[in-house]
């Protein structure tokens, strides 16, 4: 490859972890239109690798686009929300299936070592430490089905709940603090208990849709008084 195009495609690829760090974060008000020249300027790039990165993100789901009008940030829809946790669960049951008929011995063990490590010993650690190890967890357990697909939808529905997301946690920590479920499923995954694992699974993931609006109106809250 030549030395211009590999420069060009680290640009890009600079450019849209940069701008997915805003995008997951919402750096961008809900429904704002992208700025792409300020925003270039800001990331210190011209117009077409930050482009590329927009339409990156925009098929990933993690901005819109309107022709002729450009990109926007996503608005904090509830009926989205609440499809992406529903299909969150029904990935990571049935990978938690997988994984009890295909995870060696070795693997669960190792998973069973990053919960305790990784488990809080204090309440010093931000609702975003938390979310991350709860979200890295997720993503451990589904890797040991052995399906990169279902993996990777995960990530992706992970980047897009992920607002939300620091919000059911801060809510779980204030309430009872962080859930520990995970013990439970990783008890029946050694257990080779899939229909344990599923459930457990299914009730630690499981959101309503009143719950899903509740997390948005405080995320809205948030969003237009941190700056």
């Amino acid at each position: 490859m030549p030395a211009s195009a590999a420069a060009s495609d680290s640009t890009v690829d600079r450019a849209y972890d940069q701008v997915k760090v805003m995008a997951v974060s919402y750096r961008f008000k809900p429904g704002e239109r992208i700025n792409e020249p300020a925003l270039a300027r800001h990331l210190g790039i011209s117009r077409t690798p930050l482009r590329e990165a927009l339409n990156r993100l925009n098929t990933e789901g993690l901005l819109t686009s309107s022709p002729g009008k450009g990109f926007f940030c996503r608005e904090l829809d509830a009926r989205e929300i609440y499809s992406l946790y529903e299909m969150r669960k029904i990935i990571e049951t049935g990978a938690a299936r997988l994984a009890v008929a295909r995870a060696g011995d070795e693997e669960i063990a190792a998973l069973a070592d990053f919960l305790e490590r990784a488990r809080p010993g204090s309440s010093s650690l931000s609702t975003m430490a938390l979310a991350e190890l709860d979200e890295t967890f997720h993503q451990r357990l589904m890797a040991l089905s052995g399906n990169a697909e279902m993996l990777q939808v995960l990530r992706n529905i992970n980047e897009r709940i992920r607002f939300v997301r620091w919000i059911d946690i801060e809510q779980a920590d204030k309430r009872r603090g962080v859930p520990h479920d995970h013990d439970a499923v990783v008890a029946a995954l050694r257990a080779r208990d899939a229909d344990l694992c599923a459930s457990v699974l299914e009730k630690h993931i499981d959101r309503r849709q009143e719950q899903i609006s509740a997390y948005i109106r405080e995320a809205y809250a948030k969003i237009y008084v941190r700056e």
